[in-house]
């Protein structure tokens, strides 16, 4: 799977049948939809004064539930007003101020549901060919423009909160921040900023180069060894600006180094580095792909096991006693499977990994689903291109998991592992008004959610048929 070749297990097409023309009351003739998408894209960010009356042929509201009939969403400002049966006229909700812009938008004919949520990506990053030339020739400020694109493309794909779990440098907090003020166009960002890790271990990015390119990483880096060191490196991501924390519990299939796929963290290190983010109210995600680094992780009380490849039934009992929640990232072991094919892609070390890694993701996810572990919905997008997160569900529904279940994963399931029940998730009064259309009901058709024709975001619409994207 090249960087910019799009998979075709689901493909990607621009869903033209939403209508999304503004509905007026009354004789007048409604504007131009163009016209009301252009002036909601103005809008950075809505005014606090500002309405809108979302009317759904279909809604997902609370994903697990059963999606309501007929529906009207009412948004006012970034948030969530109220949810109502019914296609309901401005002239029946009595809150809304005589001289209050209040469109409606028009998805009659569509299913609409909460925006997604990606546990799993790198924003500011994705894997090609020259990737490892490009880390000594590309600076931060290229990162943040790739970044720029990248939230684009996640957004667009009906992405409305990710959260990036290790970048390199600052570029992630300044593209976060962005998104946030409204400067420019993104999913919401959980940032961790470097991943937490041994000298030597899966995010040392000086691996495999020359020692005179790079100075040793520090714990600003990242880079720990021993206890304090540990506790110093999540402090140091936490000056930062690190949302959470991310730690590499054991060797990955990136890193150009021969070292495994097993633990590398002492016990006491993991436990320090969880200790220490729970201190700082900072939660805690573990990249491990080996059984002992699983288990160890799961024993420290990590927040999240990232990939798990190996899990054993020890590590099930583990995610069950402590409540700890799995991301599996399928679409990332399929992909590098399939890159490991092609000569020269990947460096030897590498391309051993990914073979051994690849065909087993699935198998795995499989049996935890089966066992009842907790599931929240990840990707590694940047592994893979961005803006194709979608193609997760059909893996997992593939796997065994039913449509119901694999949605519930990537809203409501996603946001208790970020923490941000009070804002995302759910289609409730008071929640932000992330909102995503598509044309049919992806609970029969899963594929559906490959194409996303209207999203909006903070009660901002950032993708129509109307804005040309």
């Amino acid at each position: 799977m090249h960087a910019q070749r799009r998979p075709s297990v689901l493909p990607v097409m621009l869903l033209a049948s939403v209508s999304l023309i503004p509905i007026m009351s009354g004789a007048a003739p409604a504007p131009p939809s163009h016209k009301i998408m252009d002036e909601a894209a103005k809008l950075n960010p809505p005014p606090v004064d500002r309405w809108a009356l979302v009317q759904c042929g279909s809604l997902l509201d609370i994903p697990g539930n059963a999606p309501r009939g007929n529906s009207t969403v009412i948004v006012h400002g970034k948030t969530i007003h109220a949810v109502m049966d019914g296609f309901v006229a401005r002239e029946a909700i009595n809150v809304i101020p005589p001289d209050a812009e209040a469109p409606v938008v028009d998805l009659r004919s569509s299913f609409v549901l909460p925006g997604l949520i990606d546990c799993h990506v790198h924003m500011t990053f994705e894997w090609t060919a020259d990737s490892r030339m490009k880390l000594v020739t590309d600076s931060e400020a290229d990162a943040a423009m790739d970044g720029v694109e990248y939230a684009r493309r996640t957004i667009e794909a009906g992405f409305t909160t990710v959260r990036d779990v290790g970048a390199a440098g600052d570029a992630v907090f300044a593209l976060r921040d962005a998104i946030e003020s409204g400067k420019i166009i993104g999913p919401r960002i959980l940032a961790a900023g470097r991943a937490v890790t041994p000298t030597g271990g899966h995010a040392d990015r000086t691996l495999g180069y020359r020692e005179d390119l790079f100075a040793m990483p520090t714990p600003l880096q990242g880079a720990a060894d021993g206890v304090d060191m540990c506790r110093q490196a999540v402090r140091a991501q936490v000056k930062r600006g690190a949302d959470c924390i991310k730690l590499t519990a054991t060797g990955g299939v990136l890193s150009n180094t021969a070292a495994g796929m097993e633990q590398q963290f002492f016990d006491d290190e993991l436990k320090a580095i969880v200790d220490t983010a729970h201190l700082l109210n900072r939660k805690v995600a573990a990249h491990a792909h080996g059984t002992r680094g699983i288990n160890a992780a799961l024993r420290a009380g990590v927040d999240s096991i990232e990939h798990g490849t190996f899990i054993d039934d020890e590590s099930i009992r583990l995610f069950k006693e402590k409540g700890t929640f799995y991301v599996p990232t399928i679409i990332a072991g399929k992909t590098v499977a399939e890159h490991a094919e092609t000569p020269g892609y990947y460096t030897l070390p590498v391309v051993e990994k990914a073979r051994l890694v690849g065909p087993r993701i699935s198998e795995t996810f499989a049996k935890a689903y089966k066992a009842g572990v907790k599931i929240a919905f990840g990707t590694d997008a940047g592994v893979y291109p961005h803006g194709i997160n979608a193609m997760e569900f059909g893996f997992m529904v593939n796997a065994g998991m039913p449509p119901a279940e694999a949605i519930k994963a990537a809203t409501v399931t996603a946001s208790e592992l970020l923490g941000t029940t009070d804002r995302t998730g759910t289609l409730e009064p008071g929640k932000a008004a992330d909102l995503i259309a598509v044309a049919a009901d992806p609970l029969k058709d899963i594929e559906q959610l490959m194409r996303v024709a209207w999203v909006m975001k903070d009660g901002r619409i950032v993708k129509s048929p109307g804005t040309g994207r």
